[in-house]
Order: C-alpha cells, then sequence, then structure tokens
C-alpha cells in the first residue's frame, strides 16, 4: 500500500466553531465515500481545510485487502478466546476504516501510542499479528520494541498513553526533529469513554501549552464499555479541542479515504510545527467492548444494524466494483488470503510455549541486581519443594 496524497492543505490555528447540522440531523463530519461507495472529490473540515485522496487503483485494493485481513485475524482472534485459548479480546469490528485510514497515513519515521484496541494500526506498522496475542494468551507481557517499529506497547490503563505520547511528541521539538517534510510527528489513540479521563485533559493542557507535534485520534466507537456518549459529553468531541487551544475535526470513521486524509493532514501540520490537534473519528463498536462483555444488556438490536448498514468494507467494495478496479476473482483472492492467514495465526498461537515461572525476574532490571538475584534463588527454591511431592 503506497502512501498516497491526501491534499489537505495547512490547518489554519484559530479554535473550531461549533459544528454545523446536515441533512440527516447529525454533525456534518468529514466524509469522502458514502455508505454506498460513492466517490466524493474533495471535503471540507470546520476550519476550512480541505480533504482529498488521490490514490492509484493499486492503492485502491491494497486499502479494501487491508481491511478484510484486519477484520478477519480479528475474528479469529475472538474466537480463540470463546474457545479458552486467550483470557481476553478486544475486538476492532467495526473501526477497521478508523484504523487502517490513519495507520496507512503515517511516515516511517512518526510514532504511535496505542490502547489496547489498535490492531488495525498494529497491522499497517508492519508487527506480527501474533505479537499482541502473547499478551492476552498470558504467555508474555505482549513486549516488542516501540523503537523498532515506532508504535508503543499496547496500554491497558485508559487514556495513560495519552500522557506517554505528549511527552514523547514534547521531546521531539525538543530535539530539534520538526518544521520541514521530514519532521516527526505522533500520535494517540483513545476513545470517547477516555475522554472523560483526567489523563487525557491533562496530556491536552500540556500539548497545547508546549506546542507539541502530536495527533489525538478519539475513536468515538459511541460507548465507553456499557455508557452511551451521552454520559460522556453534550458536544460532539472534536470541539474540546476549541477549549485547549487547538483545532479539532470530526471524520466519518467507517470511511478509510477519509480518515486517511484527515490523519495525514494533521501529522503533516504537526511536523511542521502547527502543534497539536484533535482527530474524532465517527465511528461504532459492532461487537462487545471485549470478550467479557455482553453489549445485548445495553443496546438495542436496530441500533446496530443500522450501524452494518455503514459498514467499512461493504463501502470500499461497493467502490471497487462501480468503478471497476476489482473484479470478482481478486475479492475471491483476498478472502482466501485473509483465511489462510488466520489459520496460520491459529496455528502459532496454540503453538505459544508457556513460560517458565522463574522467567518472570528475566526483565526487571537490565543489569540484574543483587536483591533480585535473591528473590529468584529464594523463588527457584520454592518451586524445587514441589518437585517429587503430590501437589
Amino acid at each position: 500500500m503506497a502512501k498516497g496524497d491526501p491534499g489537505g492543505t495547512t490547518r489554519s490555528r484559530r479554535p473550531a466553531p461549533r459544528s454545523k447540522k446536515g441533512a440527516a440531523g447529525n454533525p456534518e463530519l468529514v466524509q469522502l465515500l458514502t455508505p454506498d461507495g460513492e466517490r466524493i472529490d474533495s471535503a471540507t473540515g470546520p476550519d476550512g481545510t480541505v480533504y482529498r485522496v488521490d490514490f492509484t487503483d493499486e492503492e485502491y485494493r491494497g486499502l479494501y485487502r487491508d481491511l478484510v485481513m484486519v477484520r478477519k485475524l480479528d475474528a479469529e482472534a475472538t474466537a480463540l478466546q470463546r474457545q479458552g485459548e486467550l483470557g481476553l479480546w478486544a475486538s476492532l469490528l467495526g473501526q477497521e476504516a478508523a484504523q487502517v485510514g490513519s495507520g496507512r497515513a503515517l511516515r516511517s519515521q512518526d510514532m504511535a501510542f496505542p490502547t489496547y484496541r489498535e490492531h488495525g494500526v498494529l497491522y499497517c506498522r508492519g508487527i506480527d499479528p501474533i505479537m499482541p496475542l502473547g499478551l492476552f494468551r498470558g504467555v508474555d507481557q505482549g513486549g516488542w520494541d516501540p523503537n523498532e517499529f515506532k508504535f508503543n506497547m499496547y496500554t491497558i490503563v485508559i487514556g495513560a498513553q495519552t500522557l506517554h505520547a505528549t511527552g514523547y511528541a514534547m521531546g521531539i521539538t525538543m530535539d530539534g526533529k520538526i518544521g520541514n517534510d521530514d519532521g516527526e510527528a505522533a500520535i494517540a489513540y483513545f476513545g470517547d469513554g477516555a475522554t472523560s479521563q483526567g489523563d487525557v485533559n491533562e496530556a491536552f493542557v500540556w500539548a497545547s501549552v508546549f506546542n507539541a507535534p502530536l495527533v489525538f485520534f478519539c475513536q468515538n466507537n459511541q460507548y465507553a464499555i456499557s455508557e452511551p456518549l451521552e454520559r460522556q459529553t453534550r458536544v460532539p468531541l472534536y470541539q474540546r479541542a476549541a477549549g485547549f487551544g487547538f483545532p479539532g475535526v470530526r471524520v466519518d470513521g467507517n470511511d478509510v479515504l477519509a480518515s486517511f486524509a484527515v490523519t495525514r493532514t494533521a501529522l503533516d501540520n504537526a511536523r511542521h510545527g502547527q502543534g497539536p490537534s484533535l482527530i474524532e473519528a465517527y465511528t461504532y463498536r459492532m461487537g462487545a467492548h471485549t470478550t467479557s462483555d455482553d453489549p445485548t444488556r445495553y443496546r438495542i438490536a436496530s441500533e446496530v444494524e443500522s450501524w452494518q448498514a455503514k459498514d467499512p468494507i461493504t463501502r470500499v467494495k461497493a467502490f471497487l466494483e462501480k468503478q471497476q478496479i476489482a473484479d470478482a476473482t481478486f475479492f475471491a483472492e483476498v478472502d482466501e488470503q485473509a483465511r489462510r492467514e488466520s489459520v496460520h495465526l491459529r496455528e502459532r498461537v496454540l503453538n505459544m510455549p508457556n513460560p517458565e515461572p522463574v522467567t518472570m525476574f528475566d526483565h526487571v532490571y537490565p543489569n540484574g541486581s543483587p536483591l533480585l538475584d535473591e528473590q529468584r534463588a529464594k523463588f527457584n527454591r520454592y518451586m524445587e519443594s514441589f518437585e517429587g511431592s503430590a501437589h
């Protein structure tokens, strides 16, 4: 998947005004691909920024492939949890476009800070999908080298990653890595429920005051576990940015093209020294918050059905068919590739070795410590006491 060109103009620094009402009565949002697969040439944000993309046919097909692969791998992980092979899983079902679009907008030098649901962004950064499954299977800490992939480790504490991202972005400025096309930027992912956390609001304050090259990317999937959006805010979330002194924009989070264009423009503005911005990707969590959740207890089936009509993969497929960019053979090949990759992922998960208990001491300190050595020795003696016993 090549990078493409969103064609967004430079964003102004004035706060975003209140959103206008569209024909359907909803706040206007940036959209470049309708639910019916109709392509929109350009869209204008609340501050006058014009967003567009100019992809080749191969790049359009690549985006579709990404969406299908991510959904299939996510479905396999959900199935593994239901079968007792994972302790927990947080599905991204319905949010693929927001993640793939924003993930593909990142440049190689940009750093991403995820929650525990950004499997699509992880995939776009070239990380092996097996990596987070070790965490949810309980055989490792889900670790990878953030500097190698420019993708921080999953963060379970709600909103904490926004502060990590802010500090990192401040460091980018201190290192003089902004101000041109080759500059670096950071992006922090979080959900609508996290906007009620103190960490997120503190991150907004610090990023604004220090003009940090950071994009706050909120995936508004309408529910913070069982709490609907109206329990979190009385105004559209993107408007909160104005109160902290930086711009905000709402994008159709089920539109992979718009998600790409808006994120690329925000990142480019950040890398050129124009400071932070907030993107509200208006999307929907089609499944449960995690596999320990039952969404039928707090939402009705008709609501889910209405969002199924806005499915991010269906609209890209419709677009490819209408524009004769892809045919039945291509779609079948993508489905088969996704099936093979998911089967391979399952096999690898089932073959993950269980760690020896003593390995929990291995990575506490980079150079060890006498106290840690003493604790390890005591633990080994404790484990040895069970050898040959009936325990």
